[in-house]
């Protein structure tokens, strides 16, 4: 349910600030995120770890709790100090710096693989030609683009209540950059950046898409892009946009030494960050939905620019996919932009304006870089670490048309609790043992609200994995341990949503400490950290015009699981180191799909009367 013009605040809100448009209005309305009680993230931290210790391990880490939460302990200080940081007028959210830094802006591995995600669109019967299908999606993001720019657009909802709208700022004509020791963003003036970027056989080029106040009809930017395909030819340039597929670190220097070969590469580099957002026409034609993702998610390294905000990826053979910079906008505007871009076209509800290309259209400007043999070095080093990087990955996509959301409702389940199970059951039949599972908590009710952490393992979940693998256990019984697991999941996140799990506000804790003040024994146990060592990263985004989405693993011993829960399907995408085998984990969540169909058909629907 979408946001329509509200003019009163919904329960329990601030007033709508009636001089923004409706994208806006309410973002300054939203509570602020709030700060759990001690007590309460204590017991829930105690809960969620339970299932992976045994009695002995137990009984330390609860003694380590109750020393930390005591009257007077250090949690009760850092708690006073995590709350006067919350309370100050000043502070919008009280996680929101920490965060941004240690979570994206600090974290100096590669973008691609650890941080970007990708959308693989369905295929578009009605535009095979490249650049054809690529003008259709600049013209139907761009017709979203004007509703984010003067704010018409509505904000998204749950339930009744609108969802913070800040991070749509830096969804168009904006771009990380890499700076020691934390990276940073940008976002530029749209009413002064109309060009959009392309990308083909690592040549970059502009041009703008809206002349005289108008935007381009899509016959004029497939002119456009066919002119790019022509001036590009067979020839690849030294792909600069390897350079951000680096380590930070790395591409921090990287970015100077191109800087310094040329006396207008900065200049050049100015046009390619500031644009509205990027095109990849790539020469490559995948075709299975393994090698599509793996092309969306990172092609050949060489082609793109990583640092993009939005970056829309169209192949030779008409196949098309989207993929995003993580670190300021999580992954449901973008979804909410690529869903919009998908079923316009599909439903013919875009404007394309007049089939007749115009006699007056701009040549595209090719950004012709100055190199010399120091960046011809930096981008050999480069591609050469992203190539070894790339080639120790795995990707699979489990399209599961067994059922999805429909059977699942039958089933009387929260279609994403119980695909979380199916995650659990399917980990458990690999690997014969339940470990941490993240799954993402969105917080966006709450001003500037991004994430939590819903802890997916639990007691309930580890017995009746344990239970759906013993045939001696009875199908009833099974069930009966599946509805627990199922509560406690849906227990979990419904708190999470309210900023009340237990992960953001312990890190909260942790980072109140004085650099001279002694760790408390709680945060320097073992399971403190495995605890948060996520063998699975998990999240769900859907849309009946995606045929994938996904990203990868956030610890070397673990698997990135993105999902999809159409009417009809489960989409699964399995990416990991391929000495993990994401391919076997592939085939038990298939596995673990089926035998839960088998049984909860028989035992959640009432079997039909027999006739006589």
């Amino acid at each position: 349910m979408l946001y329509r013009n509200y003019t009163s605040a919904p329960t329990g809100l601030g007033q709508p600030d009636l001089t923004k448009g409706p994208l806006y209005r309410y973002d300054t309305a939203l509570p602020k995120l709030p700060v759990p009680t001690l007590a309460e993230t204590c017991a829930r931290y105690l809960k969620s770890v339970r299932p992976l210790l045994n009695d002995k391990e137990f009984a330390e880490t609860t003694a380590a709790v109750e020393e930390f939460q005591k009257p007077g302990g250090m949690g009760e200080e850092l708690q006073k100090r995590l709350l006067a940081k919350a309370n100050d007028p000043k502070t919008v959210n009280w996680l929101e710096d920490w965060w941004n830094d240690l979570a994206y802006f600090g974290y100096r591995d590669p973008v691609v693989v650890y941080v970007s995600y990708f959308y693989a669109y369905k295929d578009d019967k009605l535009r095979k030609k490249p650049t054809h299908r690529a003008a259709a999606i600049i013209q139907a993001a761009m017709d979203f683009r004007r509703q984010v720019v003067d704010e018409s657009l509505s904000p998204e909802m749950a339930k009744k209540n609108p969802l913070d709208s800040s991070t749509y700022k830096y969804m168009f004509n904006a771009c990380r950059y890499p700076a020691k020791p934390s990276d940073f963003e940008l976002a530029f003036d749209p009413t002064k950046n109309n060009h959009v970027a392309v990308v083909r056989h690592n040549q970059f080029f502009v041009f703008d898409l809206i002349k005289d106040g108008k935007m381009l009809s899509t016959a004029d930017i497939e002119a456009q892009l066919d002119a790019i395909v022509k001036v590009a030819g067979d020839r690849k340039d030294p792909a600069i946009g390897a350079l951000t597929s680096d380590n930070r670190d790395i591409w921090t220097e990287a970015r100077k030494t191109l800087i310094n070969a040329g006396s207008h590469n900065e200049e050049l580099l100015r046009k390619i960050e500031s644009s509205i957002f990027l095109v990849c026409l790539d020469d490559s034609s995948p075709i299975t939905r393994d090698e599509v993702s793996r092309a969306c998610w990172h092609g050949d390294g060489r082609n793109r620019f990583f640092d993009k905000a939005l970056q829309f990826i169209v192949f030779e053979n008409g196949k098309a996919g989207f993929m995003g910079e993580h670190s300021v906008m999580d992954g449901t505007p973008t979804s909410r932009l690529n869903d919009y871009v998908c079923s316009t076209l599909t439903k013919n509800k875009i404007d394309h304006g007049s089939a007749t290309v115009s006699s007056n259209l701009e040549t595209p400007q090719k950004l012709n870089f100055a190199f010399n043999t120091a960046v011809h070095k930096v981008i050999e080093t480069s591609e050469k670490n992203f190539d070894e990087l790339i080639g120790k990955h795995g990707l699979h996509v489990l399209n599961y048309e067994g059922y999805g959301k429909g059977l699942i409702k039958k089933f009387k389940c929260s279609p994403d609790a119980y695909v979380q199970m199916i995650i659990q059951l399917g980990y458990y039949k690999m690997h014969g043992v339940s470990r941490p599972t993240y799954e993402s908590a969105q917080v966006r009710k709450f001003q500037h609200g991004r994430t939590e952490t819903c802890r997916t393992v639990s007691t309930e979940s580890v017995a009746w994995v344990k239970a759906m693998e013993d045939p001696h256990v009875s199908d009833a019984e099974k069930t009966a341990l599946f509805k627990k697991a199922i509560d406690s999941h849906v227990n979990y996140m419904a708190n999470a949503v309210e900023g009340k799990g237990c992960d953001r506000h312990l890190l909260g804790l942790r980072l109140s400490l004085k650099s001279h003040e002694t760790k408390p024994r709680m945060f320097t146990q073992e399971i403190f950290s495995r605890s948060s060592h996520w063998n699975l990263s998990t999240s769900q985004l859907s849309s009946e015009y995606f045929d994938g989405y996904g990203w990868g693993e956030v610890v070397p011993d673990g698997y990135g699981v993105a999902y999809m829960i159409n009417e009809h399907n489960l989409n699964f995408n399995v990416v990991a180191l391929k000495e993990m085998r994401p391919d076997r984990l592939h085939h038990f969540l298939k596995e673990a799909a089926t035998d839960m169909r088998h049984i909860f058909e028989q035992t959640l629907i009432e079997a039909p009367k027999s006739k006589l």
